[in-house]
């Protein structure tokens, strides 16, 4: 069986209402909460069958700065297990995530939902998340990994056994021995560039407990979320949001004084 990391009771609540930005799929909704509680906008772009995984691709305006958690709920009445990599870093270990089911996972109980607030250092810790230059990102600072930049990536599990026993027995279990230490910076996996993308960051210590329980997943995911996060400048240059000019009122807007004419010469 494999042991999986799964988000305290705590932070395992009653099914809610999902707003329409949210990603919904048919087994999870993912979406991405600032600490204000505002819900970021995500945007539609692609959905597609990749053999058995059902993929949802949007995008996703970032804010310079700001600290963010990733909101995951589960629609099944029975466990999933989810492999969550930001900028291509599995969120538990930091190491590069193929989001595949041999990974360290979250596991999310049946109609619950899980909020994750950063990157994990321990059982009881994670440091937060929050929207940086790619210069500035975790993956950049620590592994001068750009191979994934952007992308904020769920890849959701079925159990393979069904087990009938509840989620407060297998807490029973005991405390996890501990997130795998980040391994060292490897050489440069990609080319840096100049231009300021979006990245996320290794931001302030957080307290964020979890506990150790068996999870044996599928050997492929149901479904898969992959959303790209950029600034708005860079959205609006692609078409991706639409950023026209503020039009202009002829009887309200225009200058105080009249112009002089083409050619006219000033005294």
């Amino acid at each position: 069986m494999k042991t999986v990391k799964a988000a305290i009771l705590g932070f395992v609540m009653a099914l809610m209402a999902v707003p329409a930005s949210a990603s919904q799929g048919r087994y999870a909704d993912v979406e991405v909460v600032s600490d204000r509680g505002n819900v970021f906008q995500l945007i539609p772009h692609k959905e597609y069958n990749s053999g058995s995984t059902y993929v949802f691709k949007q995008y996703l305006e970032a804010r310079k700065g700001e600290n963010y958690n990733i909101l995951i709920r589960n629609h099944l009445p029975e466990r999933i297990g989810v492999v969550v990599a930001v900028d291509g870093r599995n969120i538990i270990t930091g190491k590069k995530s193929f989001l595949s089911r041999s990974e360290m996972m979250y596991i999310v109980e049946p109609y619950g939902q899980a909020r994750l607030e950063g990157w994990r250092t321990s059982d009881e810790k994670v440091n937060r998340f929050y929207f940086t230059s790619s210069a500035d990102s975790y993956s950049v600072r620590t592994f001068s990994d750009t191979s994934a930049m952007g992308i904020i990536a769920v890849a959701v599990f079925r159990e393979k056994q069904r087990p009938v026993v509840l989620y407060e027995q297998e807490r029973s279990l005991g405390k996890a021995q501990g997130a795998p230490a980040a391994p060292s910076a490897p050489r440069s996996e990609s080319k840096r560039t100049a231009k300021d993308e979006a990245g996320t960051g290794f931001g302030n210590e957080h307290y964020s407990p979890v506990v150790k329980v068996e999870f044996e997943p599928e050997s492929i995911p149901a479904e898969k979320f992959l959303l790209k996060y950029e600034w708005r400048d860079e959205l609006c240059r692609k078409g991706i949001i639409q950023c026209r000019p503020e039009v202009r009122n002829r009887l309200w807007d225009g200058n105080e004084y009249a112009p002089y004419p083409p050619g006219h010469q000033r005294r």
